[in-house]
């Protein structure tokens, strides 16, 4: 069984984000690139079913749309273990864009499982998972929180209201991952870090396909407003405050 790990270049989340011309592009100096978050799970727990010699995994790659600019981060996903990457030469800035180029790179390398953070942390989209499996014809399971192989079947447990649920998928499938697929992201060890530099990334140049969103400008959220500290035995200033100003009750 062959995974597809699918991973998206993020800024940091400590990032002081700022814009360009007229707020219409990101002002990317001085940003400190990482895996996107859920990605960077997903990968820890395909490399938890390779570790597994009953789960019959033979290899882990990871893919990515991006440029050249992108490939550090590629590299740190191949040290964390990934065995090969790929990367669509290409900015994913379009949700459909991406799903199709990754779609294009699946039917090239044929792989049975394919994993998707539920999003990216910068663009939080929640789209590309869902595109990817309508764009192959295959089957997609979201909101996937453990992943486990029995008798040569994958078998899911997704979170739903109430609850959870396991469910039992053929191969090839997309499951798309949220929080709990794995308890901590791996670290990447010094060996790792050393083999990593030698491991293939393949690159694929974009195949044609139309863009269905354009950005046309960005805005940063209102900033928030200064703390007001309340006498503790001052309820009735508390009362009105909450009332005129907060406006919750």
């Amino acid at each position: 069984m062959k995974i597809l790990v699918c991973i998206s270049n993020v800024p940091d989340t400590t990032t002081k984000i700022k814009f360009l011309e007229g707020n219409t592009k990101l002002d990317t100096a001085g940003i400190q690139w990482v895996i996107n978050p859920w990605d960077e799970l997903s990968l820890t727990r395909a490399l938890e079913l390779k570790d597994d010699a009953s789960a019959g995994v033979t290899g882990v790659t990871v893919a990515h749309v991006g440029g050249p600019a992108s490939e550090p981060t590629i590299r740190k996903a191949l040290a964390i273990g990934a065995d090969d990457a790929i990367r669509i030469n290409a900015d994913a800035d379009d949700a459909y864009f991406v799903a199709a180029q990754l779609a294009a790179a699946v039917r090239k390398e044929n792989f049975d499982m394919i994993l998707c953070g539920i999003e990216s942390s910068d663009f939080n989209g929640s789209l590309v998972g869902g595109m990817l499996a309508e764009l192959l014809g295959i089957p997609s399971v979201s909101a996937v929180s453990g992943i486990r192989i029995e008798n040569g079947n994958p078998v899911l447990t997704r979170e739903i209201d109430g609850g959870r649920e396991t469910v039992t998928v053929p191969a090839p499938f997309v499951a798309v991952v949220q929080k709990g697929i794995a308890k901590e992201p791996r670290i990447a060890a010094m060996r790792g870090i050393m083999m990593a530099r030698t491991k293939p990334i393949k690159v694929y140049e974009a195949e044609p396909c139309d863009k269905l969103t354009e950005i046309v400008s960005f805005e940063k959220p209102v900033s928030r407003a200064a703390c007001k500290y309340i006498d503790a035995e001052n309820t009735k200033q508390l009362i009105e405050l909450l009332q005129n100003e907060a406006k919750v009750i």
